[in-house]
């Protein structure tokens, strides 16, 4: 069914603003992916908090126009799924990653971070980005590292004199035996 061009300015728009506010976008083609197979792609991407749609080429070139994903725009060719992350940066690449292990039909032609275009082969880099809640706990990590170990220096001055005292006492015992 052919789109009106109303329905063209919707779609724009409504890419245009998921772009707007993406922390990153992968493009992936998604020739031979069944139609269950693509309700479970949108499924877990709107779990995972991720924008997915499938978008002529041209209006997402359209759509992309001023944002930082306007590098994609090469890579827009063939049919074309368009996934962008919205609150974690890898997000998206986990997702289009972690889908395409199990459908082969599902390849990814490119990705973006902060207005840079990466290749199909970058996704692992991508993927691999901690969550934000994993980079907080990393953080608070190596905070704490220093103050734990001061204690544990600290708590070993008391330690080892009372080691060294029951050392003392048991060699008296023994020579008093």
């Amino acid at each position: 069914m052919p789109l009106n061009l109303e329905d063209k300015r919707a779609i724009v728009v409504s890419v245009n603003a998921a772009a707007a506010e993406a922390l990153s976008a992968v493009v992936a083609d998604y020739r031979g992916l069944s139609v269950s197979e693509m309700t479970a792609l949108r499924v877990k991407a709107r779990e995972t908090g991720v924008y997915l749609k499938v978008v002529r080429n041209t209006l997402a070139k359209r759509a992309v126009e001023g944002t930082e994903y306007e590098c994609l725009s090469d890579a827009l060719v063939g049919p074309t799924i368009l996934a962008f992350s919205q609150a974690d940066p890898g997000a998206a690449a986990r997702l289009i990653k972690d889908f395409a292990k199990d459908h082969d039909a599902l390849e990814v032609k490119a990705l973006a971070v902060g207005g840079v275009a990466y290749g199909a082969k970058d996704i692992d880099v991508l993927a691999k980005l901690p969550t934000r809640d994993e980079a907080l706990a990393q953080l608070m990590s190596v905070m704490q590292a220093p103050v734990a170990k001061f204690v544990r220096t600290l708590n070993e001055v008391p330690g080892k004199f009372v080691r060294t005292v029951a050392a003392v006492k048991d060699k008296k015992q023994q020579e008093a035996a």
